[in-house]
């Protein structure tokens, strides 16, 4: 997606291989050009606050679900999480972590930071394609966020 104005879901994640599973997932659910992609953690909060190489963007536009991965370069997941939570322009904004980490410890770190949801990546292709296909149907389609 080109058009980071028309955000309806950020993606955090560093995996090409998991972005790419993930883009054909929704693109079968015809939901993939509403996805933007960021790399690491700066760059999360970079597009989120404006700043950076997005200084243009408008944050008013503001995403409908974050998918964050716990693992990433510059700034983890649960760091980005807790910027995103702890600011009242972002805090609203449903935050799934998408993660391999099965670990009780950032199960629990990550509730107490706010995630709305954890989801471990499913190791299986189908299943992983399954599991980022549902998650994007119910954020962008069930989901009632509050006006």
């Amino acid at each position: 997606m080109d058009r980071p104005d028309a955000v309806e879901i950020l993606m955090v994640e560093d995996n090409p291989y998991d972005i790419e599973l993930t883009l054909r997932a929704l693109k079968k659910r015809g939901l993939a050009n509403q996805l933007f992609v960021v790399k690491d953690g700066v760059e999360a909060l970079d597009f989120l606050f404006g700043r950076g190489n997005y200084a243009e963007r408008d944050v008013s536009l503001t995403p409908k679900v974050v998918l964050l991965d716990l693992k990433l370069p510059k700034l983890s997941g649960l760091e980005v999480l807790q910027a995103i939570k702890s600011d009242p322009r972002t805090q609203a904004i449903p935050v799934v972590m998408v993660t391999s980490s099965a670990d009780d410890p950032n199960i629990q770190a990550a509730s107490a930071l706010g995630a709305n949801s954890y989801v471990v990546k499913p190791v299986e292709f189908g299943a992983f394609q399954a599991v980022m296909s549902d998650l994007g149907f119910y954020w962008l389609m069930i989901n009632q966020p509050p006006k």
